[in-house]
């Protein structure tokens, strides 16, 4: 279990065990479980809360017009501030210009794969993105393996920080389950870190990511959250890490077991995701001349800008 997952299970209020047994029993610090992290501040929590609600409702708009709408709303505030609270809820808007999720300079960027590719099986092509999930008071952060083709959350997670091992921790659970022909990513630091390349290369997964400024590059991972959003965390007010844990469970397993999309044909994810075997292989053998073909060629068109952007930097 990772650290987050170890944390949930500790109780702080009429607990049998004292907390300094359960820290040993779960192999963790014991002074961390003393440390009380300083609450954001009321106001601050209800603008994120409100830019998370915008940026859902249009994920194309950037900070300019969400600080317009926000002036509007509830009076005076800086685009930087807009800025800042975009960049620490992990998200930007999905038009041209800067890019808000940054990557460290030092990471290599992979080329997007997948304009002339369509998902045809199970497991043919993934989407990874991590959301924002508020709460009363705080946030969490939410991240989600999506098989394009059936629409199926093959894993997720939820933290209080956006710290690498959560990121890993989720594609390392999915990869124990499948193993996906490409997965698609944006631009952002946990997807470029070596760490994250390093697990997809080992599992002999094709690496692609979103253009700057493609809003249909990841289409079916921002639909996903938009459903998420409007059918489950607008319409609770869990209050602890626990219970949007909890909740977050049981609604993924509604979603992906009882219901039924319409771009499905009105059927469930897992109805699509749980073909056979043999029908996966079938598929697979008609399309695997053609994959070849679009990696090698995307491969080049990535590797030439990557030289034009190198070129550009050293001049």
């Amino acid at each position: 279990m990772t650290r987050s997952e170890r944390l949930a299970f500790i109780e702080r209020e009429a607990a049998e065990l004292p907390l300094s047994t359960q820290a040993d029993l779960l192999q963790l610090s014991r002074a961390s479980l003393y440390y009380r992290p300083v609450q954001p501040a009321p106001e601050e929590v209800a603008i994120k809360h409100r830019i998370d609600e915008l940026y859902t409702a249009h994920p194309f708009y950037g900070s300019r017009k969400l600080t317009v709408l926000l002036r509007q709303e509830r009076g005076p505030i800086s685009r930087k501030t807009v800025q800042r609270h975009m960049r620490e809820m992990g998200i930007a808007g999905l038009c041209p210009g800067p890019n808000l999720s940054k990557r460290s300079s030092e990471h290599r960027i992979y080329p997007y794969l997948l304009r002339h590719v369509r998902a045809e099986r199970p497991n043919h092509v993934w989407g990874v993105d991590i959301t924002y999930v508020r709460m009363p008071g705080s946030w969490m952060y939410l991240v989600a393996v999506l098989d394009w083709y059936s629409r199926f959350v093959v894993s997720w997670a939820v933290d209080e920080t956006l710290e690498m091992p959560f990121v890993l921790a989720t594609m390392q659970q999915a990869l124990l389950q499948a193993t996906p022909w490409l997965c698609n990513s944006d631009q952002g630091s946990h997807f470029t870190s070596p760490q994250y390349i390093q697990l997809l290369q080992a599992a002999g997964v094709q690496i692609s990511m979103d253009g700057k400024g493609r809003a249909l590059d990841n289409i079916f991972t921002e639909r996903l959250w938009r459903t998420v959003k409007y059918e489950h965390v607008y319409l609770r007010e869990d209050r602890t890490p626990r219970a949007v844990r909890q909740g977050m469970g049981e609604y993924f397993d509604f979603y992906n077991n009882r219901r039924p999309h319409q771009a499905l044909d009105y059927r469930t994810p897992a109805e699509l995701y749980g073909r056979t075997r043999s029908e996966v292989e079938s598929t697979s053998k008609n399309t695997e001349n053609t994959e070849a073909v679009v990696v090698s060629s995307a491969t080049s068109r990535g590797s030439s800008e990557i030289s034009r952007v190198s070129s550009i930097q050293s001049t």
